[in-house]
């Protein structure tokens, strides 16, 4: 009987201690970074230091909001991320409900190909992808040698726009599910009352899809918000986040620092850095975290 009422506790405190032990894991590089982006230069050589800097300052967050030339890099990242992800979620809706709703030969195949994009990695695609953007010819319509995209953002928005970005694969998947799980009920009703295929995924399927609609929109705008590959191929030196933070290691030449203490100082700038570059996304979260846990609920997404 006694240990009938001890089971219930020690379960409790397992799941506790679980819990305990995975906030820490998710929350150690966050809080790590913070100590060092606070951290005076002296403090990295005093071994008494550990995670309470013994100095605190800002110099670091200085440094780093002048290296990444923040507020202007700041509204490019939001502008593009949030252009985007919107293209890219209008495209995956409109494909996965392609998906769901007609049948054709060779579908199965198409479908079986966009699963296949989602674990091939971009680097496989790399080459092909930079020389059809760098000698960009549309249908043979465009005279040879064709038209030079890199250096633009046109790469980006017509991966995004044909549905073919870095995640596209996945979210065509999560919708077309998501889709085929609707009653096709609604859909004859609108037929019937005279409304076209595009009238009825307007009016009726895409309003009805909201709750999918804002987990891709999320997921799209966190991987375009975090994506260096893309932006660094095809926006090399555009005034970016991700790439001001990936080229902070290479500039060294700054009245804050002597030539015996760069590469350690750089380190401090680089955490202060990468908080700069990560608090809008948890800015964000904050904001929609309870339409996001909704959606996730409505939809019954699971990880």
């Amino acid at each position: 009987m006694r240990l009938k009422k001890l089971l219930p506790k020690g379960a409790a405190l397992v799941r506790f201690g679980l819990l305990v032990g995975i906030g820490f894991i998710i929350l150690y590089p966050l809080l790590r970074q913070l100590s060092a982006a606070v951290m005076h230069p002296d403090d990295m050589y005093d071994l008494t230091v550990n995670w309470i800097p013994r100095h605190l300052t800002k110099l670091n967050f200085e440094v780093a909001w002048k290296m990444l030339d923040y507020p202007r890099a700041l509204l490019n990242t939001i502008g593009v991320t949030v252009l985007l992800s919107a293209l890219e979620l209008a495209a995956t809706m409109i494909i996965g409900y392609g998906f769901a709703r007609w049948r054709y030969p060779g579908s199965n195949l198409v479908f079986a190909l966009v699963i296949l994009s989602i674990v091939i990695p971009p680097q496989m695609v790399m080459v092909p992808l930079f020389l059809n953007f760098r000698y960009f010819d549309f249908l043979g319509l465009i005279p040879q040698p064709g038209i030079n995209l890199v250096g633009s953002f046109w790469p980006l928005v017509l991966m995004a726009l044909t549905g073919t970005a870095k995640r596209s694969g996945l979210f065509i998947f999560i919708t077309r599910n998501y889709f085929r799980g609707m009653s096709i009920s609604l859909e004859e009703a609108a037929y019937v009352d005279g409304a076209g295929h595009l009238k009825t995924f307007f009016r009726i399927m895409l309003p009805n899809a909201k709750p999918i609609a804002m987990i891709v929109f999320l997921f799209s705008f966190v991987w375009n918000w975090n994506d260096l590959f893309y932006t660094n191929l095809f926006l090399p030196g555009r005034k970016l986040l991700q790439l001001g933070l990936a080229a902070i290691n290479a500039q060294y030449n700054y009245p804050w620092a002597n030539k015996a203490m760069e590469g350690t100082y750089i380190q401090l700038v680089n955490n202060a850095g990468m908080l700069l570059y990560v608090l809008p996304v948890l800015i964000l979260y904050a904001f929609l975290q309870r339409y996001f846990i909704e959606s996730i609920e409505k939809t019954g997404l699971v990880g």
